[in-house]
Order: C-alpha cells, then structure tokens, then sequence
C-alpha cells in the first residue's frame, strides 16, 4: 500500500483527472458498432484486427475486479473450496480510448492434462483455452466469442501500480522465489496457494473484448436446456432419456426458429474444444428470438486431448438436425487441403503466446471433427437428409413492391 502510495504521487495520480475523448475510431467503438445479427463482427474485419494488436500492446491505465467477483465479498469461505480452480481469479483491465478487457491469468501449462478425477466444474480455467476458442470460432465462422489475445502482462507495473482497489492491492505478495503474485479475494493465510505468480513480474494471460454494457445492449442469460448437474452424483434428464429432445421442441423458443439450431452449433463448438462448463448461454435481446447465441467463458476447454467426451454432443445425436452453412464447413475443415488442425495451427501462430495449443490438442480437433460428422451421418441414415440437414442458405423473399422496382 505504501509503495502503491508513492507511486501515485510520483505520477500525480491524486489531481482531478482531464476528461477523456471518445474518438470515433477507437477500435473498441468499431467493434461495438460492427455487431449485428449475423454475429459480433462481419467476416475478415480489419475492425478486429486492429483490436487485437490494440489490446496486446496498449498500455493499462487500470485495472480492477470483475463485478462477479465483487459481488462475493465477504462471501468466500475458503474452508469450503475443493481446490484451487481458479473460477474466481480474473481481473478486468482497461486501456486508452475507453477500451476493456478481463484478464484470465495462466493457471495450467500447455502440456499439462486435466486430471481424469476432476469434475468439469472443479477443473482449472485455462488462458489457452479463451484464445484458441476464439480463433477456432472464427474458423467455423461463427463470429460468437469476442475477440481474444494472448499477452504477457507486468503484474506489478500493469495491475498493482494502476488499481484503485485496496483488497486488490492486498493481496500482492512476494514469493519464496522472488516473484510477485496474487490471489482471490479469500483471507491471505487460505488463499497463498491459489495465487498465480509472475517471473518475477511478468505474466501470461488472455485478454477478452469486453461487449458493449448492458444499459446500451441488453442481454439474456438463459439456462442451457442440456444443462449438466453440478453435484457428484446427480444426473439431469437429458443424461438418461434419449428421447429427451421431443420434450425440448415442444418447448418455445425451442419449438419453432433457430434456436434450437443455434444450440447444437454451440454443442458443436464445445465438443471441438472438451467444454463440458456450458450451464447457460447469453443473447443480445435486439435481435430477438432467432439471435444468435454468445459463445462466452471458454477457459474449460482444451484440458483433456486424449478424451473425446461424446456426451456434449447429446442436441446433436438426440435431435439429429443441424445447419447446412454449418454441415459445408464442417465438410470442408474434414478435407485434407483444409484440415481443421492445420488451419487451426495457422491461425494461432498470430498470437503473440504462439505456440498456443500442444501438438495432441491440435490433433483432437481432427478426431472430434470425425465423430461429429459421423453422428451426423447416421442421423441421416435413420431419418433421411431433408429432415435432418435444415437449409439455411435461403434468402428470405423480397416483398412484391421490392421485386417490381427490381425488374422495373
């Protein structure tokens, strides 16, 4: 605290700060803008490009606690905590020209597995897994996870010497090792080993686009109809009726529109990555019911390579329909001169943490693109191609006014 002191002083931190200036082409802002109906940026947007180089190289001017993590205050009993999972340690970073981002620190190396004990609602949250999810997103074309980046952060001069927040600023400590490290708000003496440390000062993390606040684009968090159960030994339906998705269409929004379509694209991307975390999902209300759906909160992916958890693609097996543009791509990324690893290795040789996905990681991708093609396949089979693959590539028809001054 008294260093932290200092060093607003030293700077003039405690003079009433200058108004800022929202410039109309902070790259914050044109991704802001860009969002549409069709997902959160449009293909090949130089708009998201130039956030990502934005947030791996702007300086951060301050940093602070999720409002999730706030809202625990006073909350957390560190007798009750399994392990350290790290569910509660990220922090949102903001930069210039209003910009901001949460910061998820490393918490597990690349080469490491997930524990084959551990339930997915105990497991680590992964800085690797937020980037490749973002970039395996835009390859399906998606466009549903906001944009990510990998960076090396100075824990010291890019989050204690900027933090407003005193409990932030109390927990900064020095290791045995001479690093510094930090921890969840929890008393000091049960939280240390749950603290992830620098070397000395530097730290890896993902950085995720924040999306515009709630006041200017209000969202829906909507429990996940394939919701699994959070207890050790509990089942949900869906884990022991297969027919449980008749139950789901007669279901609205599920009964009619995409919805249930953007639900199996969002099973497919989690059997992609190994999330088995996705209790709810969120949606801009703007776009009404057939929005698309927001593809947030990776960081549980790409922990196991060597299992293939089939159960996440229970919408798929048990509804057996999925989108056409999405069937195409898939096809496509199964082609040799397209393969989904490779392409998938291409794209994160931009992060600056590149390599950002192991070698095995890169190869489940291929083996779980297989499986979902397959699935796919023998729904098919039993229920024939006009029922199970839905046409989405339909423009919808113009009205008759519009088509006269077409031909006129």
């Amino acid at each position: 605290s008294r260093r932290h002191k200092l060093y607003r002083e030293e700077l003039n931190l405690t003079s009433p700060a200058a108004p800022l200036l929202l410039r109309p082409e902070a790259s914050w802002l044109q991704f802001h803008l860009g969002i549409s109906r069709d997902g959160l940026y449009p293909r090949s947007s130089p708009t998201v490009n130039r956030l990502l180089r934005d947030m791996q190289h702007f300086t951060t001017i301050s940093a602070d606690y999720s409002q999730d993590e706030k809202a625990l205050l006073g909350a957390c009993d560190c007798s009750q905590i399994v392990k350290p999972s790290g569910v509660h340690l990220k922090l949102v970073l903001r930069f210039q020209d209003f910009g901001k981002a949460m910061f998820k620190p490393m918490r597990q190396k690349r080469e490491e597995e997930t524990p084959e004990d551990f339930f997915y609602f105990i497991d680590f949250q992964r800085h690797n897994a937020e980037i490749a999810a973002f970039h395996l997103d835009r390859i399906l074309d998606f466009r549903r996870v906001p944009p990510t980046v990998g960076r090396l952060i100075n824990v010291t001069k890019e989050i204690l010497e900027v933090t407003k927040n005193e409990i932030l600023q109390s927990v900064f400590f020095v290791s045995p090792a001479s690093n510094v490290c930090f921890f969840a708000k929890c008393p000091y003496m049960c939280k240390t080993e749950y603290a992830v440390c620098g070397n000395p000062h530097l730290l890896e993390g993902s950085l995720s686009a924040f999306l515009p606040s709630l006041n200017l684009a209000p969202r829906l968090s909507i429990p996940n109809p394939w919701i699994r159960s959070y207890s050790f030994d509990g089942k949900e339906e869906w884990e022991v009726n297969p027919l449980y998705c008749n139950t789901v269409r007669e279901i609205y929004p599920y009964s009619n529109g995409n919805r249930l379509l953007n639900i199996i694209d969002m099973a497919i991307f989690d059997f992609l990555i190994g999330n088995m975390d996705r209790h709810h999902y969120e949606m801009f209300t703007k776009f009404g019911d057939d929005g698309f759906l927001l593809h947030l909160d990776n960081a549980r992916g790409f922990g196991r390579h060597s299992h293939d958890e089939t159960s996440i693609l229970a919408p798929l097996s048990q509804c057996c329909i999925i989108k056409r543009t999405t069937l195409l791509r898939l096809q496509l990324l199964a082609e040799p001169e397209y393969r989904l690893s490779d392409v998938m290795r291409e794209s994160l040789l931009q992060d600056h943490l590149a390599p950002v996905l192991t070698e095995p990681h890169l190869l489940a991708l291929d083996r779980r693109l297989q499986l979902i093609l397959k699935a796919v396949r023998k729904c098919i089979g039993t229920y024939g191609e006009a029922k199970v693959v839905a046409n989405d590539t339909v423009q919808p028809e113009a009205p008759a006014s519009d088509r006269v001054k077409l031909t006129t």
